[in-house]
This record gives C-alpha cells, structure tokens and sequence, in this order.
C-alpha cells in the first residue's frame, strides 16, 4: 500500500492548516480514515510476549519517574515481572522504524494525527492489536531507558554520559525539573492510562475466541477496537512529542490533558465492555455445562448447583419456609407429607433492584415452600430461557431424585387439573389431556352449582362474549329452548351457565381471566404432547378462537363437551330451535344440535383467528384450523392491557 496520508477534516468545519481539531472528528470519520490503513492480518508474531516485556518497561519506568518527580519512596522490585516465552524475539528494526517515525516532531494535533497515519500504514499488514502494542513497544524503548538512565546517574558514569546524549541530564536539574514538574507527571499519567487502554484491547481480542453469538458484547467491543486502537497510538505520539520537548527545555510543549480525558471515556468503556462479556461468557459456560449434566443427571442437587452458582466451590442453598396461601397450595398441601417430593421456587431475574428485592420479600412470605435467595442472576439463566422455554411467565419445571427433566413446564397441566395431574409428569399429562370430559376441570367455580349440574350429567350452556347485547339476546332464546315442553317430555335437563357476568350484567374479570387461562393452558397442554391435532384439541382450538369475539357457547354433557361454537352460528340454532326440535325424539337431543349447527356452519363465512402468548413455552411452527383443512397464516401482534394477574387473561 502506498504511504499516502489523507488528512481528515472536521465534520463541523474545514479545518485550516496547522489548526485541525482532532477532538471534534467522529468515531465514523475515524473508522473511515483509518480503514484505508489497513490491508489484512498477514504479519504473524508474539504479539503477547511483547506486551508482557512493554507492560514490565513502563510499570517501573513511571515508577522511577513517580519517585525521581515527586520524590516518593516507591521500589520497583514489589512489582510483579511478567515472562515472555523463551522463543521471543523482539521486532527490532520495526520498533525503530517507529520510534524514528515519532521522533522531534512539532507540537499540535494535526502532526500527531498525520503521525499517526502513517505509522498505521507502516503496520498496514498487521493485526489492531499488534499496531497499537508494537507503537507503545517503541515509545518504550526510548521512555524506558530515559528512566533507567536517569536512576543510574549518580552511580555510573557510563549512564551519565549515555544520558548527556539522551538530554536526561537537562532534564533532572532541579529548576528545569522544578519547571516541568506537571507536565512530568501529566506525561507519566498519560503513559499509564494508555497502557490500561491497550491492555483491555488485548483481553478483548483474547476473548474474541468465544462466538458471538454466545457472547453478543463482544461484537460490539470488537467493532470499536480500530478507533481504540487509533486514539492510543495518537496519543503515544503525542507524548513522545512532549518528551522531545521537555529533554530540549524547549518552552513550546504538546498538550496533553484532551488525550488524557479521550483516554479516560475509553478506558472506562472498555472495562464496562469486558465485564459484560464475561458476564455472558459465564453464562454461556453454565449454558454447556448444564446442557452436559442433563445429559445424564445423577443427583438433583448436583443440577441445583448448576443452575443457580456459577462456580464449583458453591455455597449451601440458603433457602426460607413462610407460610401463607397460594393457588399451588393445595398441590404443596398435598405432598409435603411425602418427603420425596419438594416444591422449590427458583426467582429468574436479569437483574436486581431494589425494588424488585422488595417485591422478593413480598412474595417470599406468601409462599409456604422452599424459596432460593441469590440476589445475583443465577448462573443457569440462559438455560432456563432456552432449553426450558421460560419468558417471564410462572413455569414449573418437575424434576425426579436423579435430577432428569420429567416436565419442561407443568403450570398448564396444574392450572388445569390441580392435584389430580399429580406427578405432573409427560405422561400423566398426556393420559389428562386425551380425556373428552375437560369442560369441568376449566370450569370449576364459575357457577355454584357447576358440580351439580356435571354430577347430574345435564346438558349445560356455558356462554359470553364481548357483547352484552348478544348475551341477552343468547339467554333468552336459550331459556325458551330449555324450557320447551318437548324436551321436558324427553327428560332433557339444560342449565345455562354465563361465564364471567355478574347479576346485574358486569364483567367479573377474575373468572373470565382464569377460565380463558385455563383454556390456553389446556390448548398448550395438548399441543406440546401432539404433532397432529385429535378432535378434543379441534374443540379446544375452536373455543379459544371465540375469546375475543362478540359471542360463544359451549354446549357439553356433564364434562363432556358436545361443540362449542361462534355467537353468531349459535344463536343461529337455538332461535331455530322451532325448525329442527320435531327431529329431536327420533335423533336425540345432542346429535340433532350439532346436525343443524353444522348446517348452519356450511352456510356462515366466519375467519378463525387464534391468539397464543408468547409466554407459553414452545410455540407451535404452524396449526391446522379447527374449522376447514387448510394451514393457519402466522401473524405477529404485541398487547398491553396496564394490569396484570388473572384479570389480564379477559382482554
């Protein structure tokens, strides 16, 4: 490449000659400059026995300096000395061709910046790391023996005069050392920062070994790394600079305090940056070793450890036993004489406040299991998200003693059936979930006499909607028809059953938001067990595309749901009850309805739309719809209804 520098203008004005403001360029200006530097990373050589022998140059040569300027007492021997492998070679002629490139230069940023071009062109062939590292490498060359010299001074006289050469001598005569003292110490400053910068370029691109895809902070570490790299080197310029300076006694002096606080804004971005990549790298490895150990579990608590310490050396689970009253509690109730079986409540936070510690305490004493108290995300989080399909929604994960996986999420199956799902395994959900008489489960509690009525095994109309004028216009055409003489000759009890209305017609959000909670729970119970949908989850389906419409109805036996059907195709049927109830002697009761509703069903055009939280775990790829047999299109839509609990299931 040719050695060509373009200098770069101020994006807020043409700079003039001599007066260019380095400061006011952009990161993207920077880039865009610096990339015309760069070819590719062909030069190979130990860049990190370099760093280790610059890294030893500079920490005692701002030692010395510390101790010769401000007259401190500090030794350099309690610092650590670092080795580099015994097969290093230095890059001599390059450090050179560098120090030569920076030497007795005029003070100003525009001869530092066109400087530093044209050492990046130099070091086109080489690596970020390695350009900024093999700069520092030079300035410490000459940095280092200026200190070493000036330490020797009084003790050898080969040292003296190698240092009348080197102007030390100028230096450390006591009114010019008086006379330069703060730029001294500014330079000494300067020289530290930029080694602290460069040393969290190195960690970074070591870190670069790890995907981003497991550590996404890294990208965005990485992608800055070329203007770090550029605000170190310019800056090593410019100190060199101040160091020609200060050995002439010359009274012009490069100022150095703006690279100072440049420095400083990088630094402290490069350490947030690192700390966040291993943060993630934490996590990823948690990630592997859990996917390890549930590979082939042995101990359930050895997988406890697992998901909630990062390190090996764990402390015991500190956890609490309250007491209060929860929905899970007649499930707790039910086990907790059985010492095989524990229920432990594992908090999942990305991270913690105060306010959400608060919220931690308020929970924890309503909970009457066992609770874990780590105020720190648990090192297993990412697992959980992944493998376990957690978005921020209660799940229960059920583990045997050896710690295998016996279900993923199991709050569907308990929503649902409650202890009777006990042992809450895949098994005993899919032997649950393939039963016909579900209504009753999800409809526990909406009606007084609801137990009754299924007991009784009557005919029973559960119905709603969202709009109050077909729900009075459902209840009294559905009353006549359970009123009608002709089917109390046949002994054909109805009951009507309106979910989620109070007796003056208002919306009781508690039962409407867990009945619909229990039909998605029931829909996503079915749906993760089976690939191909039976006609219990046909019906399921059905009745949970009905939620948000004008109207619904259920129409079961007991617990045993003959079809549920669209506010319009079912008040269809019962306001024609007249046309088809002639049929219902010879027929019955229950295959009549459903004959004339699918009549009526031919001759409707009704859009089937389900609507699935994304909070539910694994979401099926594409769904059949209930009504014909074509594929369901996919839609994506978000919803905030400001409130949460059972209520939010209504909206």
């Amino acid at each position: 490449m040719a050695n060509n520098v373009v200098l770069l203008a101020s994006s807020s004005q043409q700079a003039k000659k001599g007066d260019l403001n380095l400061f006011a360029f952009s990161d993207h200006e920077i880039m865009n400059q610096i990339y015309a530097t760069h070819v590719h990373d062909d030069e190979k050589f130990d860049v990190e026995s370099l760093f280790i022998v610059v890294e030893n140059i500079l920490k005692r040569a701002t030692q010395v300096a510390d101790n010769i300027v401000l007259g401190t007492q500090g030794t350099v021997e309690h610092l650590e000395e670092k080795t580099p492998k015994a097969t290093f070679s230095a890059p001599l002629c390059t450090l050179k061709s560098i120090s030569c490139e920076m030497q007795c230069k005029g003070t100003g940023e525009e001869t530092a910046y066109k400087t530093t071009l044209s050492i990046l062109n130099k070091l086109s062939n080489y690596s970020w790391d390695a350009k900024a590292v093999l700069t520092l490498a030079a300035f410490a060359l000459d940095y280092g023996e200026f200190w070493l010299l000036a330490q020797s001074q009084s003790t050898d006289q080969l040292a003296k005069s190698v240092g009348t050469l080197k102007r030390v001598s100028v230096l450390l005569k006591r009114p010019t050392l008086q006379k330069h003292r703060q730029a001294l110490i500014e330079l000494n400053t300067v020289i530290k920062s930029t080694l602290e910068v460069i040393e969290c370029i190195f960690e970074l691109e070591k870190l670069s070994n790890y995907d981003t895809k497991d550590v996404p902070a890294l990208s965005t570490g990485m992608d800055h790394i070329p203007v770090d790299v550029f605000w170190a080197i310019v800056t090593v310029v410019a100190s060199t600079t101040q160091l020609c300076c200060l050995t002439s006694d010359d009274d012009k002096k490069q100022e150095l305090s703006q690279f100072s606080q440049k420095l400083n804004v990088i630094l402290t971005k490069l350490r947030r940056q690192i700390t966040i990549c291993r943060q993630q790298i934490e996590v990823t490895e948690a990630y592997w070793k859990l996917t390890k150990l549930f590979r082939t579990p042995t101990e359930i608590m050895e997988v406890f450890k697992g998901l909630i310490f990062s390190k090996d050396n764990a402390q015991p689970l500190m956890m609490v036993l309250p007491k209060s009253r929860l929905p899970l509690r007649p499930v707790y109730d039910s086990i907790k004489k059985d010492d095989q079986y524990k229920i432990v409540w594992i908090p999942i936070v990305d991270q913690w406040t105060d306010e959400l510690q608060k919220k931690f305490e308020f929970l924890r004493s309503k909970m009457p299991w066992y609770v874990v108290q780590c105020f720190s995300p648990i090192a297993g989080i990412r697992f959980v998200k992944e493998k376990w399909n957690f978005k921020g929604k209660p799940s229960i994960v059920v583990l045997n003693p050896q710690g295998k996986v016996e279900h993923e999420n199991a709050i569907h199956m308990i929503r649902v059936w409650g202890i009777k799902a006990f042992p809450f395994t895949t098994a005993k959900e899919e032997t649950l979930s393939n039963d016909r008489e579900w209504i009753g489960s999800i409809a526990t509690n909406v009606h007084p006499n609801i137990d009754n009525f299924i007991k009784d095994q009557k005919y029973i109309f559960f119905y709603g909607g969202k709009d109050n004028e077909w729900i009075q216009q459902f209840t009294k055409r559905a009353t006549v028809l359970a009123n009608d003489a002709t089917l109390k000759e046949a002994r054909i009890a109805i009951e009507l059953v309106c979910v989620g209305k109070g007796s003056k017609g208002e919306d009781n959000l508690g039962v409407l938001g867990r009945f619909w909670t229990g039909i998605e729970s029931i829909f996503i119970s079915k749906t993760h067990r089976k690939t191909d949908a039976d006609s219990v989850t046909l019906e399921i389906q059905k009745l949970l595309s009905y939620k948000n419409e004008s109207g619904w109805a259920v129409l079961s036996k007991g617990s045993n749901v003959v079809l549920s059907g669209h506010g319009t195709t079912i008040l269809k049927v019962v306001e024609d009850f007249e046309k088809w109830k002639e049929f219902v002697r010879e027929k019955g009761f229950e295959f009549t309805f459903k004959e004339y509703h699918n009549r009526v069903l031919h001759t409707a055009h009704i859009c089937c739309r389900i609507d699935i939280p994304n909070t539910s775990g694994r979401i099926p790829e594409n769904m059949k719809c209930p009504d014909c047999p074509r594929i369901m299109e996919t839609y994506i839509s978000f919803k905030c209804c400001h409130i949460d609990g059972a209520a939010n299931g209504v909206h």
